[in-house]
């Protein structure tokens, strides 16, 4: 009798991690900041000048309520990473501060289960050579395998020369990148209706994907690999206006091609709440390009990121690379 073939081995790239001691520094030094952290026994909130959130749900700093919840949705392994308000507000040495105590839970955690989880280093953007210094230390930690960061740090897209000398190290690094939105496009505009979410994650998504084409990022380091939140919300939609720009407007015209080709030196995770828009990724950038997300553990996530791949139409290759196969190589794990 031949044996049932195996289930692919699920890769969660997009799932949110707060450890306490993070918490404790935002509420604590933090506070010389602006910033602030409350918690009881079942949720914790936190605000700072470079934005807040909560209530927010315990499982998102408690390791086994998060096993718990992986295991029941199918995932064998999260990569962890920081969200809002990462590493990018107070002075210069609390940045690091931040960066250094989440990355250092982080693989602590990894290092208790080490078959479960791999960490997205978060680091100090504002000030290049203390990024620098925190990945060079960063890469030391067990079960770091990739750097996180926002679409935007504190308002700077990502193809300002400040963050050049960064991008060069994770170049020769060989560490994949893994964006996030955070201080997002719209202000007072999106203020309604979570419109700040709804519209403005998906939105400071693709500019940050424009200003890594446009401004040359991509071109400069071809060995750069991006990871684009949410299915990189707009950005493939807009491909071919970008394209109808390159051929008019003198602004676009420093690119190498134009900016539609540039679409497969990114990674799509699934956070689209949208299986046509998967088929469209699927068809017009190639399956090898998606990776499972989840969005743990926020409302605007899925519960079940593994079971949502059952409303396409896929062969199960396909659904393996993108349960588990594209990430784990782009993590080599």
């Amino acid at each position: 009798m031949a044996r049932p073939t195996p289930r692919p081995r699920a890769i969660d790239i997009h799932a949110h991690y707060y450890p306490e001691s993070f918490c404790d520094l935002v509420g604590g030094e933090g506070k010389r900041f602006g910033g602030s952290f409350t918690c009881d026994d079942t949720s914790f909130t936190f605000r700072t000048p470079a934005g807040g959130l909560g209530p927010l749900p315990m499982k998102f700093i408690d390791v086994d309520a998060r096993l718990r919840d992986m295991d029941a949705s199918g995932v064998d392994v999260q990569a962890l990473s920081l969200s809002v308000p990462m590493a990018y507000w107070g002075d210069r040495a609390f940045n690091a501060k931040l960066a250094r105590d989440w990355n250092a839970a982080a693989s602590r955690v990894y290092q208790r289960h080490p078959a479960r989880f791999a960490v997205l280093a978060t680091l100090p953007m504002l000030n290049a050579t203390d990024a620098i210094d925190e990945l060079e230390r960063a890469v030391q930690l067990p079960g770091v395998r990739g750097v996180y960061m926002g679409t935007n740090i504190d308002n700077r897209d990502l193809d300002d020369p400040l963050f050049a000398p960064v991008f060069a190290r994770i170049e020769q690094l060989n560490l994949p990148v893994f964006l996030h939105p955070q201080q997002t496009v719209g202000g007072a505009r999106l203020g309604d209706f979570y419109l700040s979410n709804l519209l403005g994650n998906p939105f400071d998504t693709a500019i940050a994907g424009a200003h890594l084409i446009l401004g040359g990022v991509l071109d400069r380091h071809p060995g750069l690999h991006f990871t684009l939140p949410h299915a990189s919300g707009a950005l493939p939609i807009i491909a071919g206006r970008l394209d109808a720009g390159w051929t008019v407007r003198p602004e676009t015209r420093r690119l190498a091609q134009k900016p539609s080709s540039y679409l497969r030196r990114f990674s799509y995770d699934t956070v689209s709440h949208s299986g046509p828009v998967l088929e469209f990724l699927i068809a017009n950038v190639g399956v090898d390009r998606l990776v499972l997300g989840s969005d743990y553990c926020f409302d605007m996530g899925y519960d079940q990121p593994v079971r949502f791949l059952d409303r396409l139409d896929l062969t199960a290759e396909q659904r393996a690379m993108i349960v588990g196969g594209n990430a784990g190589k782009l993590l080599r794990i």
